[in-house]
């Protein structure tokens, strides 16, 4: 079969001095159909993944001790045919393997089951509580990628000074820091109050009531600061980490100097030539920081009360109410899983060479 006939585009190029003889070279054919290998790869283990997640969501959390039958009915005269009725009724009398296979079956239509605790779809509840997440992580996310992919530029460019052993030094220290506790410190510092200082923020919650319209925004951005600089100052850190250390292996690339030796500014060499072929490795950050978008942040959430997911999740968590524990965890995975398929698919429009 001859070569044109398989449909492989190849062309001889004559021996350099010192090679064996003849070698193949890719052509601009060869490489247009290497891309859809590479994205049904990248699809396939999406896939993979996400049945990973529903058998972990299934399994991970049944070993958790406690009865959420019993829960729930703590606190209440409960006769034991009356906890054989709700469990009958939750589906808890199934053998584990066809529980499984329901929970499979509903998870991919979309049914992510009734919430033991609230007796209300879980995605009904997901849905209720999920734009009060998106609202706060989302702004949270933007501002430390930002502020991470900047000051993690400077550091790098301008690294071994003052500025750059401040900063990476400031973003460590934060970044070693337990949200939680630096929420409560917040709070103590800027809630209450602590000596000149006085409380000028909320506690917590998302809204005061009472108020529409422009009043309404005002008074949700009020009750945002403090959560948002919880999640910026433990946030950023990893970025900046990230994107200083890439620009500082490309720092010693001679295209580099090259462009230098051009005539380029050096605001210029680094900002169109240095900072782009940075970007791969925190592209990666920035997607996965959009991932938990999605998935908010639990202790950050029931520290400031706020009416999300995280909040929502440990409400779950405590009875151990199932399947509003397991639709969160898909939740979550899914949200990640998709942000990382997204920072695949846009690699080879960073760098050609990735997925050729």
């Amino acid at each position: 079969m001859s070569a044109a006939a398989s449909g492989i585009e190849m062309k001889v190029v004559a021996p350099s001095p010192g090679s064996s003889g003849a070698r193949p070279v890719r052509t601009a054919g060869t490489k247009a159909r290497a891309y859809p290998a590479y994205l049904a790869g990248k699809l396939g283990g999406a896939v993979v993944s996400l049945f990973a997640v529903l058998v972990t969501s299934f399994f991970l959390f049944r070993i958790i001790p406690g009865d959420p039958v019993k829960a729930m009915t703590r606190g209440m005269p409960t006769s034991a045919e009356q906890l054989a009725t709700l469990r009958r009724q939750f589906g808890l009398d199934l053998p584990l393997w066809r529980q499984f296979t329901d929970y499979c079956a509903g998870a991919l239509t979309g049914d992510l089951g009734m919430s033991y605790q609230f007796r209300a779809p879980v995605g009904e509840l997901i849905a209720q509580k999920l734009p009060a997440t998106l609202l706060l992580t989302g702004v949270a996310v933007v501002i430390y990628s930002a502020l991470g992919l900047w000051l993690g530029t400077r550091s790098a460019w301008r690294h071994g000074g003052l500025g750059d052993r401040l900063s990476t030094g400031v973003a460590l220290t934060l970044w070693s820091v337990p949200s939680f506790w630096l929420g409560l410190l917040l709070i103590i510092t800027f809630s209450v109050g602590i000596g000149p200082v006085p409380g000028m923020f909320p506690t917590g919650g998302m809204e005061s009531g009472g108020t529409s319209g422009l009043p309404y925004v005002l008074d949700v951005a009020h009750h945002m600061v403090l959560p948002v600089l919880t999640l910026v100052a433990v946030g950023y850190a990893q970025t900046l980490l990230v994107m200083r250390s890439s620009l500082l292996d490309e720092m010693g690339g001679d295209y580099l100097t090259t462009a230098r030796a051009k005539g380029l500014r050096d605001d210029d060499v680094r900002r169109r030539h240095a900072v782009p072929n940075a970007l791969l490795p925190t592209v990666t950050m920035v997607f996965i920081n959009l991932g938990h978008v999605a998935a908010g942040s639990i202790l950050v959430e029931t520290v400031f009360s706020w009416p999300g997911l995280g909040g929502l999740f440990y409400q779950a968590l405590s009875v151990p109410d199932l399947p509003l524990v397991q639709g969160l965890f898909v939740v979550f995975a899914g949200a990640m899983i998709l942000m990382n398929l997204l920072a695949d698919l846009l690699y080879p429009l960073l760098d050609p060479r990735v997925g050729r």
